[in-house]
């Protein structure tokens, strides 16, 4: 079974391909059903950095030979960078209460602290993992303590769920980072 997975999710591809215009997959944000409280009461996100492939607009899949396959008629709703910034806003700001706006910083009153994220890879593999990895970074600009950490995360999908299983995963994936990101990086 393992070595057809990649073939039907290519078929999939292949089959979506088939249209003259790209099917666009938005990324429905996850409940958020947890809280977490932080040490800081306003938060930007300043800058979510991602791999080539994960910035791009086609949604990729690594095979099992970890080759990334793409198809141009199968693309993100929105500009990924954009979007995984915008993500983690939401859920930052709905784990804690705080005030959390990504770049440009839209309020008077400066924030507590400054939220990086870089992304080393954010990608599905066809072996049903949505696996992140990278490293966060939270500067404080009154001098209080600075704090950065490394992640590795990855949640469950179905590879023969298409699109759509991707686009959900790497919704849950980016929840995931925020609790990550708020427990050990904002407290």
């Amino acid at each position: 079974m393992t070595v057809l997975k990649p073939i039907l999710v290519g078929t999939a591809f292949a089959l979506a391909a088939c249209g003259a215009t790209p099917d666009l997959y938005p990324v429905t944000p996850p409940q958020v059903e947890q809280k977490q409280r932080i040490a800081f009461r306003a938060v930007e996100v300043r800058d979510v950095s991602l791999p080539a492939y994960a910035g791009a607009n086609e949604i990729a899949i690594e095979d099992l030979d970890g080759k990334l396959v793409t198809d141009s008629a199968i693309l993100w709703a929105d500009s990924p960078e954009r979007a995984v910034a915008l993500e983690l806003t939401r859920n930052l700001a709905r784990l804690t209460g705080a005030r959390v706006a990504s770049e440009p910083w839209p309020f008077e009153a400066f924030p507590d602290a400054r939220l990086e994220v870089r992304f080393e890879s954010l990608i599905a593999g066809a072996n049903g993992q949505f696996r992140a990895s990278g490293q966060f970074f939270v500067g404080v600009p009154d001098g209080g303590r600075e704090r950065s950490g490394l992640f590795e995360l990855a949640v469950p999908f179905d590879p023969l769920g298409g699109p759509q299983a991707i686009a959900a995963a790497r919704g849950q994936v980016i929840l995931d980072l925020a609790v990550y990101i708020a427990r050990n990086g904002l407290r």
